[in-house]
């Protein structure tokens, strides 16, 4: 029986998908954390405003979708955009036990301030703009196919 190569064992460090994920999420986080520092945001903090510069007055349940959060983590971060004057939250007129995320104007405009993290992060990477856009649209393919496949049922 052959022994296996490095490259052809599936059970090394190396060729586990799942660590060359984790390890670059760790290694992008890190890279955030200058880029992200003069706007006064935290890396999740930052999710958030994309989430809201892309689509203003979500409720939090349609946040916490959107970002993959439970309301457990999503409501203190949200809190303390409000605290900086970023964001309001307030309960819905329609249904109360809905709470609406509205950017305030200092929250819109720090839009503008962010505007030049995509590049900085791309040349950090050591890729263009267009590249990381692709690996962006394959990982979001990746993510959509691994939350639509179903546990395997046991035999009977």
């Amino acid at each position: 029986m052959k022994t296996p190569s490095a490259s052809d064992d599936w059970l090394a460090l190396d060729q586990q998908l799942c660590f060359a994920l984790y390890s670059a999420s760790l290694a992008m986080t890190k890279r955030y954390r200058p880029l992200l520092e003069p706007l006064g945001l935290t890396y999740p903090q930052y999710l958030v405003m994309l989430a809201l510069w892309q689509q203003d007055g979500r409720s939090v349940g349609e946040l916490g979708e959107t970002l993959a959060l439970d309301s457990g983590t999503l409501t203190p971060l949200l809190k303390r955009l409000e605290s900086s004057g970023l964001l309001q939250r307030q309960r819905s007129a329609a249904d109360e036990r809905r709470v609406q995320v509205q950017l305030t104007p200092a929250g819109i405009a720090l839009r503008q301030q962010a505007l030049d993290i995509p590049p900085k992060l791309a040349s950090a990477a050591g890729c263009s703009l267009a590249e990381i856009g692709a690996l962006t649209r394959e990982l979001h393919r990746l993510r959509q196919a691994l939350t639509q496949i179903q546990s395997p049922t046991t035999p009977t």
